[in-house]
Parts: structure tokens; C-alpha cells; sequence
């Protein structure tokens, strides 16, 4: 059996934590500091409930609610949480997956009481963070995730054979991982409506390899189980608070936007063997470059050094920059499980992130914006 942890309204719950003031009330965290010029990046769920969403433009969020809060969004911020949630779940010592920045896995194979550690996950991460989160427990990957969006908030709900028909009825089958895009839209115009209808005509996609950690859950095809949707790429970009020429910083940029790349392709099941990285400044201009290599890979620190020898094959002489992006493609099915950062090179982002706060100021980082393009 597979436990899987979401976490509510991440960003927002942080910030409602650590500003009690905010706590209840409608907010949303957005990428910019101008808050009517951005996106929302977040939103919690107060806000969700006026119909306020992440990707939507924060004019309309305010449009729909004039007294909403904001919050410039601090991707430091996030990310130590979601490295110290990891570091409470290690004390429990079983398997464990680093799926997202708010998504964690545990194998629970050989535990008995599986509602009891369910409560214990949940208990324990309030107490430390005062967030929380939503447990789904089933015999794989996939129905776990499934499980863990269907009580939130602060939901626990366990798939097993007694109410695996019935929740499989009853839940909507966008509603499913990988069912949000074209597959989705595809088998619902085929007329399958409910998670029970899929299972009804692909019953192996719900079947694969229970209890592992390794299993593709909406990566499939009708013969062999993985889909043929995928995107052509993955990109982080990132317009800076000002222009620098400080090679350090630049470098820092570069880092961090290859690690929030490496964690989509991971999250994706994905691994790219072209990686492009572009840079926009006064005197370059647009600048774009990119190379392809016979490795594949979705590693943070591998990406980082790819993008940081295109760079230095380009002739630029420290050269201004006002934007930084970089981007993944050539991509594959990765038919290994995804890596778990290594410690180092979680510390290594993190002093990064440290470097760029102190430079300019706790708050300094956003989120930057991912692009998937087709």
C-alpha cells in the first residue's frame, strides 16, 4: 500500500501560518510583487471558494473579490518547508518519495493499522507547521493520489476493495492524474465519464505494479500501458527585480530555475536529452541557445551544468541580464523511478536560495512561471 501526502493550499497555508491575521480569509499568492499585474500563483481556501484558482490573472481574483489578501510569493520560503515536512516524514522510517515541493509518498507495505499512521502523518505536520494536509492510502501510486484530492482540506481516505467501485463511481474522471488534457478530453468525448467507466474499459491502468513506487499512473496507451500525450517541453523563466552582472548570482538563477525544472520532469515521469537556455539583456538582447546530448536525464544539478556550459560556449562577455529561462526538451518516458534529490544537492539549492535572499532582501524570489508547450 502506498500513502500519499498533498499538502493544502501549500503557499497560501504557509503564509496564513506564519501571519495568523491572514488565517480564514481569502488570499492568494502571486508571482510579482504588483499585485494587479500578475498571476496567482496560489490561492487558498477561502478564495477557492469564490472561484479564484491558480493561472488566473490576480485582476480577475481581485475582480471577483475586492477585499482579497496578497502575498508576494517566497519560493525559499516554500521550498525549506517542504524540506522539513520530508525530514519529519524520514522519522518514520519507511520508503519514502519526494514526489513534489507539496506531494510526498510513503510505501507502507508491512504496516497493519493504516488509518492510524494516516492520523499520525497528518497530526505531526500540523504540529510542526501548523498546515495541513490531505492523506490518500491505496495499493498504488495513482489511486493514492486520487484518494488524497477527494476529503480536502485536511481529508484522510483509504481505497481498498470495499469501496473501490464505489469511489471509482463517483469521482470524475479529470479528476484523475494525467486525465487533465487531451487523453482526458478524448476519453470523455468517447463517452467515459467516471473513473469507473476507465476502469471498466482499461482496467490494467488502474492495476500497475501495486504497492511500488515506480509505476507511470497516467502515462499510458492501450497496449502497453503508457500514454502517448507528453509535452514537447518544460521551462522555467524568470524576469530578475533589477539587471545583474554579477556572475554569482546570475549563476545562482540559473540553478534554481533548472532544479524547479528538473522537479516538473521528475513529478511528470519525464527525463530530456536537449536542454536550451535563454537569456535577455540590454546589450544581448535575446540571446538563446541550446544542446542535445545522448544521456537523458531529470536532474536538477546535471540541467544546471548543461545550461552553465552553454553559457560559456557563447561568447558572452558578462554580459547584462534582465531575464533568465531554461528550458527542457527532447523528451522520454523515464522508465526508472524518479530520483530523490540527494542531500547535498538540496543544501547546495538552498544556499543558492540563501545567497540571492541576502543579496537582495528576504522575499526577493518568485516563483517563476512553468510553461508546457504541445
Amino acid at each position: 500500500m502506498i500513502l500519499h501526502v498533498d499538502m493544502d493550499a501549500f503557499f497560501a497555508s504557509i503564509e496564513q501560518a506564519i501571519n495568523p491575521r491572514l488565517k480564514g480569509k481569502p488570499l492568494i499568492v502571486g508571482s510579482r510583487g504588483n499585485k494587479m499585474h500578475t498571476v496567482v500563483c496560489a490561492a487558498s481556501y477561502a478564495a477557492k471558494a469564490l472561484g479564484i484558482h491558480s493561472g488566473m490573472a490576480s485582476r480577475e481574483a481581485f475582480a471577483r473579490c475586492p477585499d482579497l489578501e496578497f502575498v508576494e510569493a517566497d519560493q525559499a520560503k516554500y521550498i525549506w518547508t517542504s524540506e522539513q515536512i520530508y525530514e519529519l516524514l524520514k522519522g518514520f522510517n519507511l520508503p519514502l518519495n519526494y514526489a513534489s515541493i507539496d506531494e510526498f509518498q510513503m510505501d507502507l507495505t508491512g504496516c497493519q493499522d493504516l488509518i492510524s499512521l494516516g492520523k499520525e502523518v497528518k497530526k505531526q505536520i500540523y504540529a510542526n507547521f501548523n498546515i495541513t494536509a490531505s492523506v490518500g492510502i491505496a495499493k498504488n501510486w495513482l489511486l493514492a493520489k486520487m484518494a488524497s484530492k477527494i476529503n480536502k482540506p485536511d481529508g484522510l481516505t483509504l481505497i481498498n476493495d470495499k469501496n473501490f467501485e464505489t469511489i471509482l463511481r463517483q469521482t470524475s474522471l479529470d479528476k484523475l492524474c494525467g486525465m487533465g488534457g487531451k487523453t482526458g478530453a478524448n476519453f470523455i468525448a468517447s463517452g467515459l465519464k467516471t473513473c469507473w467507466d476507465l476502469y471498466l474499459n482499461l482496467p490494467a491502468f488502474f492495476d500497475q505494479n501495486p504497492g511500488k513506487f515506480d509505476e507511470n499512473p497516467g502515462k499510458f496507451d492501450e497496449n502497453s500501458g503508457k500514454s502517448s500525450e507528453k509535452p514537447k517541453s518544460v521551462s522555467h523563466s524568470y524576469t530578475l527585480p533589477k539587471v545583474q552582472i554579477n556572475p554569482q548570482v546570475i549563476q545562482a538563477w540559473i540553478r534554481l530555475l533548472s532544479e524547479m525544472v528538473a522537479t516538473r520532469l521528475r513529478d511528470k515521469n519525464l527525463v530530456s536529452q536537449t536542454v536550451h537556455l535563454w537569456l535577455n539583456g540590454p546589450e544581448i538582447g535575446n540571446f538563446g541557445a541550446q544542446k542535445t546530448y545522448q544521456t537523458q536525464t531529470n536532474d536538477g544539478y546535471e540541467i544546471y551544468q548543461k545550461a552553465l556550459k552553454i553559457m560559456a560556449n557563447s561568447n558572452l562577455k558578462n554580459p547584462r541580464i534582465r531575464a533568465i529561462g531554461v528550458t527542457c526538451s527532447s523528451l522520454s518516458w523515464s522508465t526508472s523511478q524518479p530520483l530523490l534529490s540527494e542531500e547535498i544537492r538540496r543544501e547546495g539549492l538552498i544556499r543558492a536560495l540563501d545567497r540571492i535572499n541576502n543579496r537582495f532582501g528576504e522575499g526577493s524570489i518568485y516563483p517563476a512561471i512553468t510553461s508546457f508547450t504541445r
